[in-house]
């Protein structure tokens, strides 16, 4: 009888003590939890001092990094994989230094880069905005933080830990100043895994007057409302409209988290699973702006820009065109694409586009 005693006072003891961490855990989660707003950013110099002139071609590149870990043999925890860090730190540093080495091939005038982690668990702790910044260093640059997470204890297995990642840009050509303007996210728990969305924004003098303005976005994806990036994109029109109406050039590129073609499926083929995270724009969005969407296609060889992450890259899984760019009325698109490195770096492929500020 004693003994039940004893086993039923040490069981009650340890559940004690398990609910006391899981509610200490889950009041630091909610505790820690903020958003960083709106802030004016830093900017590196490293470009000589020269302003973009109107009627000169212009290269842009985007590109989804994934923070260094989606190799194609890497499959991620919230998207059906079963991985929540890269696979190890040699892997990660090795597979950003590929990244490194197409990006300084492309020989482009800009360059807009997402999910750029600099102090998170999930990559080590490795500064991958350093690393890339050294095979860019002619370039002006900047960094706006998208993702400022406590530490999640999902999942049980390998905690994906805490996370600070954000939004690189590289300009060739002088930025006067740059901001991180804050989006809209959800209120509900979904807040706690979505990134602290923003955009960044950047001023670069026009020889003869003017500015174009260069934005880097990354909308939000995990969320439980489908509604949220639709208010995300449209905070972003009315920015980018504000400034056409100044007397502004205005191009923006990123990661949209949207259906970008309307209906992907319709070019690289249904998928042997089915994925609802990616909704098509609507197509009265733009009515009214003199702003248009460039969604990078060649019809005749059509190149998706990224791929669901539920295991190893593979024939059959989901793949569709989320990236792409918005530009003004006043700057004329002469071309634009998908780069098709087949997923070997990241789970998306870089999107380029040629343009033209017109005088």
């Amino acid at each position: 009888h004693l003994n039940v005693k004893k086993w039923l006072k040490a069981a009650l003891c340890v559940l004690l003590a398990i609910l006391l961490i899981v509610g200490g855990y889950v009041a630091y989660v909610f505790i820690d939890y903020h958003r960083i707003g709106d802030q004016e950013l830093a900017v590196q110099n490293g470009a000589a001092e020269t302003s973009i002139a109107a009627g000169e071609t212009y290269k842009i590149v985007s590109y989804n990094i994934g923070f260094g870990a989606y190799e194609e043999d890497f499959g991620f925890f919230m998207d059906g994989g079963t991985e929540s860090w890269a696979w190890s730190q040699e892997r990660l540093t090795a597979n950003v230094g590929n990244i490194g080495a197409f990006l300084a091939q492309q020989d482009a005038d800009f360059y807009l880069i997402q999910e750029v982690d600099r102090n998170s668990t999930r990559s080590y702790h490795v500064d991958e905005a350093a690393m890339l910044r050294s095979v860019l260093p002619e370039y002006d640059e900047t960094w706006a933080q998208n993702y400022d997470s406590p530490f999640l204890m999902y999942p049980l297995r390998h905690p994906h830990g805490a996370s600070v990642s954000g939004l690189m840009t590289l300009s060739s050509l002088t930025v006067d100043s740059a901001r991180r303007v804050e989006l809209p996210i959800e209120n509900s728990l979904m807040k706690l895994v979505d990134l602290d969305r923003c955009y960044s924004v950047h001023r670069i003098p026009v020889a003869d007057g003017g500015e174009l303005v260069l934005y880097n976005l990354h909308l939000s994806a995990y969320t439980s409302d489908g509604t949220i990036a639709m208010e995300q994109l449209k905070l972003l029109l009315d920015d980018m409209q504000r400034e056409y109406a100044a007397g502004n050039w205005c191009v923006a590129g990123g990661d949209f988290n949207k259906d970008l073609l309307g209906d992907s499926a319709a070019y690289f083929g249904e998928a042997d699973q089915e994925y609802t995270w990616a909704q098509p724009i609507p197509e009265d969005t733009f009515n009214g702006y003199n702003i248009s969407l460039v969604a990078p296609l060649d019809p005749q060889n059509p190149v998706p820009s990224c791929r669901n992450a539920d295991g190893p890259y593979h024939q059959g899984q989901y793949v569709l065109t989320v990236d792409g760019f918005l530009v003004s009325d006043n700057v004329t698109v002469t071309d634009s694409g998908v780069v098709n490195l087949a997923f070997a770096y990241s789970d998306h492929n870089p999107v380029e586009m040629r343009f033209v500020l017109e005088k």
